[in-house]
């Protein structure tokens, strides 16, 4: 299956569902997210598939929540992208079939979000990462459900109120990330041999051994705390400055 934003392969008991929206970063558009929890559902109903991998085509895995689009439901009152982004976060959270994420490039926000409800996140040397939600004028409330269950309380408090980027030797410290290798597609290959030879039946209990049963909750409690944000007068100034390429209204000037 290929759509406009998403391609779908399968086989060997993969299935490999690849973000395809290089045009804006693989940004979350409502549009990806429908199509990426369409295909996760298909896959995970399909018998011939032991073990799923997301993976993204161009330079960056993902930019995170379509700001265009966010501006677009601002001018309009529709829904912003980050509310369906909760419930397809629950669903990859709840998947019976092990996840692989495979990150060739910059996360940022959102995409951090779909890495964290990956069991296992194999990433490229120059992949970078930063939760920059506070420097839009709005917080990580959605992708903090997952992300809290993966990082320590420690490297939350400083990456979330910051914003600022880290590397992929710093994801791994922290435990946002699994592996970090030069040969991706090799180390994702050698994690879905281990994964398959895994009976599905015990694979899923292994699983749900490891699973927070809280998460769909929360994630719906976030999804009307982000969205309140992103309405909030800096919400929309942050928005607005990141598009327009200039600092937001609330950075100090220099002293003259």
């Amino acid at each position: 299956m290929t759509s406009a934003l998403l391609r779908v392969a399968a086989g060997g008991g993969v299935a490999t569902l690849t973000l395809d929206s290089p045009h804006n970063r693989n940004a979350l558009s409502t549009s990806l997210i429908n199509e990426l929890s369409e295909a996760l559902a298909a896959a995970e109903a399909d018998p011939s598939v032991r073990v799923i991998v997301l993976s993204h085509t161009g330079p960056v895995f993902c930019a995170g929540a379509d700001l265009k689009e966010t501006q677009a439901a601002f001018d309009g009152d529709g829904t912003l992208p980050v509310v369906p982004l909760a419930d397809l976060l629950a669903a990859l959270w709840e998947s019976p079939k092990p996840i692989v994420a495979r990150v060739g490039g910059p996360a940022r926000a959102g995409g951090i979000g779909l890495i964290a409800a990956a069991d296992i996140v194999v990433c490229a040397t120059a992949a970078t990462f930063a939760f920059s939600e506070v420097r839009l004028g709005v917080i990580p409330a959605v992708i903090s459900v997952p992300v809290r269950r993966r990082i320590t309380a420690r490297a939350a408090t400083e990456l979330f109120l910051t914003g600022d980027v880290f590397d992929a030797a710093r994801a791994v410290e922290i435990g946002l990330v699994t592996r970090v290798t030069d040969d991706l597609d090799e180390t994702v290959r050698g994690y879905c041999e281990s994964l398959v030879k895994g009976a599905p039946a015990a694979l899923a209990g292994a699983r749900g051994l490891l699973q927070d049963v809280t998460v769909r909750d929360e994630l719906a409690r976030m999804a009307d705390a982000s969205d309140h944000y992103f309405r909030s007068p800096e919400g929309q100034e942050g928005i607005r400055a990141f598009r327009e390429k200039r600092a937001p209204g609330w950075i100090p000037r220099p002293p003259q």
